[in-house]
């Protein structure tokens, strides 16, 4: 059943092998555009030859900084043809967030579009590697310290020859949050979004009668591996939408005849809020995937849109390791081990846990390119994940005694919000950087939506009078939006062990205390 993939596959190969197969099949529709295979797969030449005229080499880290569009799917192809490496970048990061994650992972190029430009603009002499800029539209600004080519150059070159890269070498470096220090980008071997699609494939027996829509972010693993990678493969149809907005799902939906939906938790809340109506089922829709599905509504989204839920288990570090199977899955569960990867349960000592009692989820690869090959630039990190010769996730679960595994909580003291994983050490240093303040602890509190929301204890420097409104704007012009803490907290000193570790735990017990600012409705003044 679960055949694997061929080793020698890139996912630009699957991009030729459709095109070849069925040149005339419309792939991708973007608004009120389609796209057919052959399009697109020569679209991709151009732009592949268009990056090697322009200096990227094979093994050259290529930054991407776009919005979904199709043009973002040119260049993740064309970075696979050329044997570049691609490094998606989160188009709301700012400062020195955006900074880092180009220099960690070395980027020499970065194909970015205008409406971002103010952002990279004030970073560009922190980035040593950088050797061009390729700006998507708009005139090229003056003074930049690299070459600026523009697109019309780069989509019109010399159409690149089919060639596979190594496909034990990088495909993507993927950032996953960091806890007890900065970001750390995953590197991918070229296997491993094929290893993906597969196991997406078979969890959700897609067939090219299917029409997946995707909303989520294409500089996150999961519109790129878990949505376009299995459409390719089953010769189905991409809808992509520049962003996930509930007014206009449902219409966009019947609009394009669209059959399964990929999402995460906090949409399902959202979609379930909507004022029940008789048109809550007249939609094609047979199925949504994804994770974080709150249990109390699983069943009860499932009977009113008259469509399956899939759930699973996975990090950009890991892939995929469990997977809802079939329909007997009890709600809220993550599924079962998928015969790819080997998982445990484990207690600090590293000894595996029996049923029903929580421990860290460990996991090893069955087949080659199934999880990330380092952290780049990290070798202190990856040793220290692979400790024992197991993947440390970092997540607590349990096994109940039929076999299916729950999620229990974060061992990590990461942060989700609204789809984004946000490293609390990198939130605290940034939020740190405020010259009134002098030290910050973030957590998460529930959030209405799933998932979580974001709370900064802040403590003020002495003799500074922090103001909560002016702390907020500062945040909004430093921090991506995402980051932004919905509550705050002024305390005169955090919660610590005798060896000055901040007691996060206690925070989270408190949770939002009468003394907590709530942006969405709290009256602001000023804390000295």
């Amino acid at each position: 059943m679960f055949e694997s993939p061929d080793p020698r596959m890139t996912v630009h190969g699957l991009l030729r092998q459709r095109a070849l197969a069925e040149p005339e099949r419309v792939f991708l529709r973007f608004e009120n555009r389609d796209f057919t295979c052959r399009e697109l797969w020569q679209r991709t030449q151009r732009v592949a030859g268009g990056l090697c005229e322009a200096g990227v080499e094979a093994g050259e880290r290529v930054a991407i900084m776009l919005a979904n569009r199709p043009e973002f799917l040119d260049v993740w192809f064309a970075c696979s043809l050329c044997g570049a490496v691609e490094v998606p970048i989160n188009t709301a990061y700012k400062g020195a967030l955006l900074a880092y994650q180009l220099r960690q992972a070395g980027c020499a190029s970065i194909v970015i579009e205008q409406a971002f430009w103010a952002q990279l603009a004030p970073e560009l002499d922190k980035l040593p590697a950088l050797k061009r800029i390729i700006l998507l539209d708009g005139d090229a600004p003056s003074g930049a310290p690299v070459p600026v080519h523009g697109w019309d150059g780069i989509r019109h070159g010399q159409p690149r020859t089919h060639v596979e890269p190594d496909p034990a070498s990088a495909h993507a470096i993927l950032f996953t949050s960091g806890t007890t220090g900065p970001s750390k980008g995953a590197v991918m071997p070229h296997r491993y979004p094929l290893i993906i699609g597969q196991i997406i494939r078979e969890a959700t027996q897609y067939t090219r009668d299917d029409v997946l829509y995707s909303a989520l972010p294409l500089f996150h693993g999961n519109a790129q591996f878990l949505a376009t990678v299995p459409v390719l493969m089953s010769g189905a149809t991409l809808v992509l939408a520049r962003r996930f907005s509930a007014g206009n799902f449902w219409p966009d939906v019947r609009r394009y005849g669209c059959t399964a939906f990929n999402y995460i938790g906090g949409i399902i809340s959202i979609l379930m809020k909507a004022e029940p109506s008789a048109r809550d089922t007249e939609h094609p829709l047979r199925l949504m995937m994804g994770a974080g599905a709150p249990r109390e509504l699983f069943r009860a989204f499932e009977t009113r849109f008259n469509l399956r839920l899939i759930e699973g288990y996975g990090m950009s570090e890991i892939g995929i390791p469990l997977m809802t199977a079939g329909t007997d899955t009890p709600p809220g569960s993550c599924g079962v081990p998928h015969p790819w990867y080997e998982v445990m349960l484990a207690d600090d000592a590293g000894n595996e846990v029996p049923d029903e009692q929580p421990g860290e989820l460990l996991v090893r690869p069955r087949r080659y390119g199934a999880m990330m090959s380092e952290y780049v630039g990290m070798p202190e990190r990856t040793v220290e994940a692979w400790r024992s010769l197991w993947f440390h996730t970092g997540d607590y679960l349990r096994r109940d005694r039929d076999g299916y595994y729950w999620f229990v909580d974060r061992k990590k003291d990461a942060l989700r919000r609204r789809g984004e994983n946000i490293s609390s050490w990198e939130l605290e240093q940034l939020a740190g950087s405020h010259p009134a303040v002098l030290e910050t602890a973030a957590v998460a509190v529930p959030s209405e939506l799933g998932e979580d929301e974001v709370m900064l204890c802040v403590v003020p420097r002495p003799g500074e009078s922090l103001t909560v409104a002016a702390f907020w704007n500062w945040c909004d012009a430093h921090l991506p939006a995402f980051m932004v803490p919905r509550y705050v907290r002024i305390l005169q000193a955090l919660p610590k062990t005798p060896t000055e570790r901040v007691m996060k735990y206690e925070l989270r017990a408190q949770g939002v205390t009468p003394d907590t600012w709530d942006r969405a409705s709290s009256e602001l003044r000023s804390v000295s």
